[in-house]
């Protein structure tokens, strides 16, 4: 299973951007899909989750400015950040857990989102 994500890039304070993250390969049920950060010199976190079933989990910082989203039929996950913040600077990575030939999870290469005050 591959992991492309793609949409990171240099923002000022305020804008938005839109993160994708498709699946490709031998893909079992997909029970998560979600997107991580890790910014230098902190660990990487949960930023937000969806679970096959639509239920949603956010980190407590980005409630209300960032969005996940799936399209199943297509098996991708998109985050969506608006209202972004410096502190939101970090490589993000897209994350899938699934019941493959048992729990299997797998990470996208990680995309860059910069954030400029």
């Amino acid at each position: 299973v591959q992991l492309q994500a793609s949409g990171g890039g240099l923002v000022q304070a305020g804008g938005s951007l839109r993160l994708s993250c498709a699946a490709s390969g031998k893909i079992g049920s997909i029970n998560v899909m979600d997107w991580y950060r890790e910014a230098p010199g902190k660990q990487r976190e949960l930023v937000a989750a969806e679970t096959s079933g639509g239920v949603t989990q956010y980190l407590d910082s980005v409630k209300g400015r960032f969005t996940i989203s799936r399209d199943s039929a297509k098996n991708t996950v998109y985050l969506q950040m608006n209202s972004l913040k410096p502190e939101d600077t970090a490589v993000y990575y897209c994350h899938v857990g699934m019941h493959g030939m048992g729990w299997e999870e797998y990470w996208g290469q990680g995309t860059q989102v910069t954030v400029s005050s």
